[in-house]
């Protein structure tokens, strides 16, 4: 994959639409982040009156988009989720990338919202989620799935930037990320160096994402994320995902490429 310049389109999405093309046209497809996805650009899609129409013409997901005026006032978003099997939908980039990754990994989403009305059945919907729930959000909006080889890991544990990176290097072929959070995604649109992952395990064997879907959905409960089994990881540092980085001063930037506390 050859290195993305670092220019960004312009972000319009303040100005919500009604057609799906006027919401995704700051979307930059060729972003390596976007690779799984790019299936889905709606760039050759025919008229659609919403991001939910599109989303539910686009792909097979377990559950059904909908409008977000279907969500009643006062009812949890999650719960209704998994009382209908239909998502609330805005016509935004945030819900947009949400939609994505319901089709990309459609195992894992269902896990995910199992697991969180598992929570608000045992303890009602309060101001503090706790910390199943908060891990559940953490890893809905902002992870990333990394398949890399050990020493890949043992650097990133360490947070030896300059050995993840730098000396370690030539490894990143034989490693894969996927990001998932839709919230990252989203963020991404415009990138900027600090933008950062909560990065979860997988095994290296895994193949296509609908093995990693399959992996991490059957991975998940609620006890393993009590510990929060995530690790930061600055996105843009990946080699070849941003131009920037084939100078390797691009990490000295000790506000983004932090030392182990």
């Amino acid at each position: 994959m050859s290195a993305i310049s670092t220019s960004a389109p312009a972000l319009t999405s303040d100005s919500f639409a009604s057609s799906i093309n006027t919401v995704t046209d700051c979307i930059d497809w060729q972003r390596p982040w976007l690779d799984h996805l790019a299936g889905f650009n709606p760039s050759q899609a025919g008229h659609c009156a919403s991001v939910a129409d599109f989303l539910n013409q686009v792909g097979s997901a377990p559950v059904h988009f909908v409008p977000q005026t279907a969500l009643p006032q006062g009812q949890a978003y999650e719960q209704f989720i998994f009382a209908t099997g239909t998502v609330p939908t805005r016509e935004n980039l945030h819900d947009f990338f949400n939609g994505l990754c319901w089709l990309a990994f459609p195992q894992t989403k269902k896990k995910l919202n199992q697991l969180q009305a598992a929570e608000i059945a045992a303890s009602g919907v309060q101001n503090l989620r706790g910390p199943v729930r908060d891990a559940l959000t953490v890893l809905d909006e902002n992870a990333a799935f990394l398949s890399a080889p050990a020493p890949l890991w043992d650097a990133l544990e360490a947070r030896d930037w300059q050995r993840l990176f730098v000396d370690l290097r030539p490894l990143w072929a034989q490693a894969k990320l996927v990001l998932f959070g839709h919230a990252l995604l989203e963020k991404l649109v415009i990138p900027r160096k600090a933008m950062t992952a909560h990065v979860y395990r997988l095994p290296l064997a895994l193949g296509d994402v609908s093995e990693w879907d399959k992996c991490v959905a059957e991975s998940l409960s609620a006890e393993q994320l009590k510990s929060k089994p995530f690790l930061p990881l600055p996105v843009l540092g990946v080699p070849l995902w941003w131009q920037d980085n084939a100078d390797f001063s691009f990490y000295e930037d000790a506000l983004v490429f932090r030392p182990r506390r």
